[in-house]
Parts: C-alpha cells; sequence; structure tokens
C-alpha cells in the first residue's frame, strides 16, 4: 500500500534551504520514493493556510517513508532543515 509525505514549508534561508532540497533528493534514492509535487503556493481556495511552499513524495509502504524518516542519513539533514525553513511534514497511507 502506498505512503505519502506531505511537507508544508516556510523558507528563511534559501541558499541553505536549496542545499537541503538537494541532500534530501539524494537520501530518497535507496527507498525508491517519487517526489510527486514540489510546488509554490498560489491561491487559497477554501480554509486557511501559513505555508508557501508544499511537496508530495511517494513511498511504497508507510513503513518504507518511516524507515526514511528515521535513518540516520535524514536525521543528519535535520539541523539544516531546521536553520533553512519552518517545516510541518505528516505521513499518510491509502
Amino acid at each position: 500500500m502506498a505512503a505519502y509525505l506531505l511537507g508544508q514549508v516556510n523558507i528563511k534561508d534559501p541558499t541553505l534551504w536549496q542545499q537541503y532540497v538537494k541532500a534530501v533528493g539524494e537520501s530518497l534514492t535507496p527507498y525508491k520514493a517519487k517526489l510527486l509535487l514540489r510546488g509554490q503556493w498560489h491561491k487559497q481556495l477554501a480554509g486557511s493556510s501559513q505555508f508557501e511552499q508544499s511537496v508530495v513524495i511517494e513511498f511504497g509502504s508507510i513503513e518504507q517513508l518511516e524507515s526514511w524518516y528515521h535513518s540516520p542519513t535524514y536525521q543528519a539533514l535535520i539541523p539544516l532543515r531546521d536553520k533553512a525553513a519552518e517545516v510541518h511534514i505528516s505521513s499518510y497511507s491509502n
């Protein structure tokens, strides 16, 4: 069953953010995850949002997603992520 990571982002430092994005992309390769969306906020159609960008990444399973998130490789990126942006991350499965 597929699983999805939803990241909602407000960038604080664009240079650091680009370093983080590149490193995350590399960290996903062993997990065969697929980036489905990385985009800028355009317009709020309903409700409210406080985020400028969103990202959606597809994994083969929730176990795979959690294994990537808790991996030493990704955990080492968290300090960079937190300097670069305010990020909220959620996981979903169908």
